[in-house]
C-alpha cells in the first residue's frame, strides 16, 4: 500500500514558504526548515513497509498547479494522503486537499500540523474533503491509519484521530507519546533518499545543513511556544547519546559537502550528563572534525558544559532571550531572569561559541519602554546573530488565549502573513499597535546589523573562519533589502 505525504505549496510566487517554522513564514533571511515532522512519520511508515511517496512543494518551490502535477505522476495506489498545514496557509491548504480529492475520491486524506492539533473540530469542519485530523505528534497515528486502511479495518479507531462521520465530529482518546525515540528512523536517511539537502537553508548555520532531532518535549512551559503546546508535550522523551552519535556519523558519511549539524530540539541541553555524553562520543569518534553543530540552548546552560561541546563540534548556541524586561519575563513563563542571561552570554564567550539571541515584543505587559529596554539589552549582550520579532499568538498556546480573550487579536488566519509570504504582526495592545511594533522590529534589525562595530566584527570572524563568512554574505543578500528599507 502507497501513502502521500504533501507539504503543499503556499505563496511560491514570492519564495520558499518554511512552514515547519515554529512561526511559519516566508523568511527574510531565506530560511526554509526542513519538513521534519512530517520527514519523521513518513520514515515511521517506510519502516513499516508501506511504499511512501513525500512531496516538499516549498522546497523548489512548486505551485499549485506544478505540485498537481507532480502528485498526479507518483499517486498511483495511494490510499492515504497525510497533508500538513500551518496557522498561516491553512486555507490555501485546504483549498489544495479539496482540489486533490477530486482525483483520489476513494482516498483516505488526513491533515496534520500544529494547527488542526490545536483547533481539530474547527479544521474539520472548514470542508468535508478532510476526512480526519490528527492531534499531537503523529508519527504513530499516520502509521497506524496506514495499517488499518491496509487490513480493512476502520481507520477511524485509531487513537489520536478527530474525524468526520456522516454529519457528526468525533474524537478518539489522544495517541500515547512515543517513549523510545531511538525506535524512529533517522531524518538524515530518510532525506538522503527523498529530497535535495541543498534546497534547504538556515541563516544562522553553515551551508549546506542537515537537520534533525535528538528529542522530543520541552520541560519549560513559555507561554508562547506552540511546540510543547500543541504537538510534543512537556516531557522531554530521548534518544540515547550512541543513538544520535550513529546519526551523525550516517551524515558524515553519506553527505561529503555537508557542513553542520542542525539540533532542533527545543531544549537540547535541559540534561547536562546527556550532552556531556553525546560529545564525548563525538569526539571518541572523531566526528568533532568533520561536523561543526548547533542548538537551542536555555540560559542556564553552564560554563563547564559550554566547553565541552565547543570541544566537541558546537559552533553555535541558540537562547531566547525574549525580553529585557523582567515583569515580561515572569509573565510568559520563561523561567529565567536577566541575571541567568547576562551570565550565559558571558560563559558563551568565554568557551568560544557563537551566539544567535531570539528577541520578542509584543508580550503581556510590553510597552514601549520596555521595548526599548530588550533593544538596550540586545546591544549589551552583542550576540553574533540576532532575530526581532513581534508576538505572534498561535493557536493551542496560552498566548493565543490571552490574546483572544482580551479582544488582541481578530483570529483570521490569513492575516499571520502579508500577501508576500513574509510574518505580519497580527497583535494590537493597549497604546501599542501591530504597526508600532513592527515598526521597532525593523528598526531595532537595521540598528543591529549595521553597527560598524558589528560589521567588523563578522568579517574578523569571516577572516578566521571561511566557511562563516560565505554564510553571513547569503544571508545578507536575503536581509538587505529589509535592513535598508524605509
Amino acid at each position: 500500500m502507497k501513502v502521500f505525504f504533501v507539504n503543499p505549496p503556499f505563496k511560491a510566487e514570492y519564495g520558499k514558504f518554511s512552514r515547519e517554522n515554529r512561526s511559519p513564514a516566508l523568511t527574510r533571511s531565506g530560511t526554509l526548515y526542513y519538513p521534519l515532522w512530517l520527514i519523521y512519520a513518513a520514515a515511521v511508515c517506510r519502516k513499516d513497509g508501506f511504499e511512501v511517496e513525500f512531496l516538499d512543494a516549498p522546497a523548489t518551490p512548486l505551485n499549485k498547479s506544478q505540485a498537481l502535477e507532480v502528485i498526479r505522476e507518483h499517486a498511483e495506489g495511494v490510499r492515504l494522503f497525510v497533508v500538513e498545514t500551518s496557522t498561516p496557509s491553512i486555507y490555501s491548504d485546504v483549498s489544495f486537499i479539496e482540489e486533490l480529492k477530486k482525483y483520489y475520491t476513494e482516498a483516505v486524506f488526513l491533515l496534520v500540523g500544529t494547527h488542526p492539533s490545536a483547533l481539530p473540530e474547527e479544521t474539520l469542519r472548514l470542508s468535508e474533503s478532510i476526512d480526519a485530523v490528527a492531534r499531537r505528534e503523529y508519527d504513530y497515528i499516520v502509521r497506524d491509519v496506514a495499517r488499518a486502511l491496509r487490513d480493512g479495518r476502520d481507520f477511524r479507531e485509531v487513537n489520536g484521530l478527530t474525524y468526520r462521520t456522516c454529519q457528526t465530529i468525533k474524537s478518539n482518546p489522544d495517541m500515547a507519546y512515543i517513549e523510545d525515540i531511538d525506535e524512529i528512523p533517522f531524518a538524515s536517511q530518510f532525506i538522503k533518499e527523498y529530497l535535495n539537502y541543498k534546497d534547504y537553508f538556515f541563516a544562522a548555520s553553515s551551508y549546506p545543513e542537515i537537520q534533525i532531532f535528538t528529542g522530543r518535549g520541552c520541560m519549560a512551559h513559555c507561554n508562547f511556544c506552540v511546540y510543547p503546546q500543541t504537538l510534543h508535550g512537556h516531557k522531554y522523551r530521548l534518544r540515547s547519546p550512541e543513538n544520535v552519535v550513529e546519526e551523525f556519523r550516517y551524515i558524515a558519511d553519506n553527505f561529503p559537502d555537508v557542513k553542520e549539524v542542525v539540533i532542533e530540539d527545543d531544549t537540547f541541553t535541559a540534561k547536562k550528563d546527556r550532552v556531556i555524553n553525546i560529545c564525548k562520543l563525538l569526539i571518541e569518534n572523531g566526528l568533532h572534525k568533520r561536523l561543526s553543530w548547533l542548538c537551542n540552548a536555555r540560559v542556564n546552560l553552564d560554563l563547564e558544559t559550554m566547553k565541552m561541546m565547543k570541544k566537541a563540534g558546537c559552533r553555535l548556541i541558540i537562547p531566547g532571550i525574549e525580553s529585557g524586561s523582567e515583569e515580561i519575563l515572569r509573565n510568559i513563563k520563561k523561567g529565567t531572569n536577566l541575571k541567568l542571561i547576562r551570565a550565559y552570554m558571558k560563559n558563551a564567550k568565554k568557551a568560544g561559541l557563537l551566539v544567535h539571541a531570539c528577541y520578542m515584543v509584543g508580550n503581556q505587559g510590553e510597552t514601549k519602554k520596555t521595548m526599548e529596554d530588550t533593544f538596550n539589552l540586545a546591544l549589551e549582550l552583542n550576540a553574533d546573530t540576532a532575530q526581532f520579532y513581534p508576538l505572534l499568538p498561535f493557536p493551542g498556546t496560552e498566548a493565543y488565549a490571552w490574546a483572544k480573550s482580551k479582544g488582541y487579536i481578530s483570529g483570521k488566519y490569513d492575516e499571520y502573513v502579508k500577501e508576500d509570504g513574509t510574518i505580519n504582526c497580527v497583535l494590537n495592545l493597549p497604546g501599542l499597535s501591530a504597526e508600532e511594533m513592527v515598526a521597532f522590529c525593523n528598526n531595532a534589525r537595521r540598528k543591529y546589523y549595521l553597527r560598524p562595530s558589528y560589521i567588523l566584527h563578522r568579517l574578523w570572524v569571516g577572516l578566521k573562519n571561511p566557511d562563516d563568512l560565505k554564510r553571513s554574505l547569503k544571508a545578507f543578500g536575503k536581509l538587505r533589502k529589509f535592513l535598508f528599507k524605509g
